[in-house]
């Protein structure tokens, strides 16, 4: 009453639609549990874990490695420090400044901390250096006036006091210039990640030399890592003091990468990082010796060993430290 019935015909189709659906199905995993060697054995080894341009180490969310970057110039001498916001940092950058100096470039591809400093002014050595990250966010207090040129020409969201002024604020415990910080949150948008990963991380070669301490210096600064196996870390250390964050404590490094450029000087020193040079990488307590090379602006930075097999870095937070 009020029902229908299927035509026979019908019924036999769907049935045999139905089947055929099903079993592709199940070939269809059983094919997926071949490729991800899983056999159903349970003494079958694991696949070995690949190399991946793909995500960031170190943010405090994870977030792949070419979503869009925030970057902030943070200010390293002794009046600025501790910093805020440096320990969750994913990459951190050592450029060279004037007077022998260094300022710090901290990237980060993940939910960013709340406040981040204090905050400095930009290089040229900005420019060229995070055009390998796509179109990120600069947060910085000025620039030199023959500098603005190129920074206004940069492909980077303009993040400064002069564009954002309610992101920024003054600690009126620390005396300026190194007392401004920023919110990250209140930043405006606009940042674009790049098409590759800056930057390669998987698992470590089975060379290198096992090394307890390594030092990286400077006309006026000498930056230290010591391997620590109890936390797998590099903590770090300037001038013979331990570098420190306000909101993690110590800092360290999963990876540390002593990477050498052509420094020109244009009233302040300019690190270039497209080309090539010699590198050597800290990673899981041992030093590995090779080259880097960037042909372009646009292009990832790769790390080779002798017999120029790539060199992956450490999942974790990554230092770079460029010199002469």
């Amino acid at each position: 009453m009020g029902t229908t019935r299927r035509q026979p015909r019908k019924w036999l189709v769907w049935e045999i639609v139905t089947t055929l659906f099903v079993v592709t199905v199940v070939a269809g995993v059983l094919v997926a549990v071949e490729r991800n060697g899983d056999s159903g054995n349970p003494g079958a080894p694991p696949a070995p874990p690949a190399t991946s341009r793909d995500r960031a180490p170190a943010s405090t969310e994870p977030a792949p490695f070419t979503a869009p970057a925030l970057v902030v110039k943070i200010d390293n001498v002794p009046a600025a420090r501790p910093a805020t916001g440096l320990g969750a940092a994913d990459v951190v950058y050592v450029e060279p400044v004037e007077a022998g100096l260094t300022r710090l470039v901290a990237v980060y591809t993940g939910t960013p901390p709340a406040v981040v400093g204090p905050v400095r002014s930009a290089r040229l050595t900005d420019v060229e250096l995070l055009a390998q990250y796509g179109r990120p966010a600069l947060a910085y207090s000025g620039a030199a006036p023959e500098l603005l040129p190129a920074l206004h020409a940069a492909d980077v969201v303009d993040a400064s006091p002069a564009r954002a002024a309610s992101a920024f604020y003054r600690d009126r415990g620390r005396r300026a210039p190194h007392n401004l910080y920023v919110r990250p949150a209140r930043l405006p948008g606009g940042a674009r990640g790049p098409a590759v990963s800056p930057l390669l991380f998987g698992p470590a070669p089975d060379t290198g030399t096992p090394t307890a301490t390594y030092r990286v210096g400077y006309p006026a600064a000498t930056f230290a890592f010591t391997w620590s196996a109890a936390v797998g870390l590099w903590s770090v250390s300037l001038n013979g003091t331990p570098l420190c964050s306000t909101d993690t404590g110590r800092v360290g490094a999963a990876t540390v990468v002593w990477q050498r450029v052509q420094v020109t000087s244009d009233r302040s020193p300019v690190a270039h990082t497209v080309g090539a040079g010699d590198a050597v990488v800290l990673r899981d307590g041992r030093q590995f010796t090779g080259t880097w090379s960037r042909p372009t602006p646009r292009s990832p930075t790769t790390f080779r060993l002798a017999d120029r097999l790539e060199l992956p870095l450490a999942p974790g937070q990554t230092w770079v430290l460029l010199t002469a």
